[in-house]
């Protein structure tokens, strides 16, 4: 698995092209999953599902950009159903586009759903759009819990090791401010990236890149 962790989707040029290099081939030659289940969470979690699905959310461009195929995968549904039927589509698939919303939420249903558990041997790239990338974290830290899983806590997959603070100085969160970056980034027990929308970090194996058209920052664990 690959790994292309973003603030807000495929935003500019670099991010476009980073996406490209790690697919190996364009974009209406890859096939893509999306998976709305972060939206949820979150007051009106269907529509801000909808819109990711549909490409109806300019800020977050992921599902209009011109993909061989698309299809939804809803973390939720997977539990009741044989394995058979979504298992071999998903060993099959070039990339998987995985929306915002609550991370915790979101990593709860990776679990459930089996789908962690296949991700690090999986052939593809993922690409995450804030909650989605913020999972990849061994947890999230206490600013960013929203719903809470029924075991508590704010551990997440753990897939890389660093944590990520998005949406840096965005205007439409005031909070998301540089000052409180750095107050976060002093809970956390590895090295963190405050991130604005024109920032992602691409993974491949322990390689880590910043690829960003906008600023960002590291903060040391």
């Amino acid at each position: 698995m690959k790994y292309l962790l973003t603030s807000a989707g495929i935003k500019n040029p670099s991010i476009h092209n980073a996406l490209l290099k790690l697919l190996g081939k364009p974009l209406a030659e890859a096939s893509a999953l999306c998976i709305p289940t972060a939206s949820y969470a979150l007051s009106g979690g269907p529509l801000m599902a909808w819109r990711f699905i549909s490409g109806g959310e300019p800020e977050c461009p992921m599902c209009e950009l011109g993909w061989k195929s698309l299809g939804v995968l809803e973390l939720t549904a997977l539990p009741s159903l044989n394995k058979d039927l979504w298992v071999p589509l998903v060993e099959e698939t070039d990339v998987f586009l995985v929306n915002g919303g609550d991370p915790l939420y979101l990593n709860y249903w990776m679990r459930q759903s089996g789908l962690a558990d296949l991700l690090p041997s999986l052939n593809a790239v993922y690409v995450g759009l804030s909650a989605g990338s913020m999972i990849m974290a061994p947890n999230i830290g206490e600013w960013f819990v929203g719903w809470r899983p029924p075991t508590g806590g704010d551990e997440t997959l753990g897939l890389v090791d660093f944590a990520m603070f998005p949406h840096l100085d965005h205007p439409a969160l005031p909070y998301n401010t540089l000052a409180h970056a750095e107050k976060w980034a002093a809970t956390m027990t590895v090295p963190t990236y405050a991130m604005d929308d024109q920032t992602a970090i691409q993974v491949v194996d322990d390689t880590v890149e910043v690829i960003s058209e906008g600023h960002w920052k590291r903060f040391a664990s």
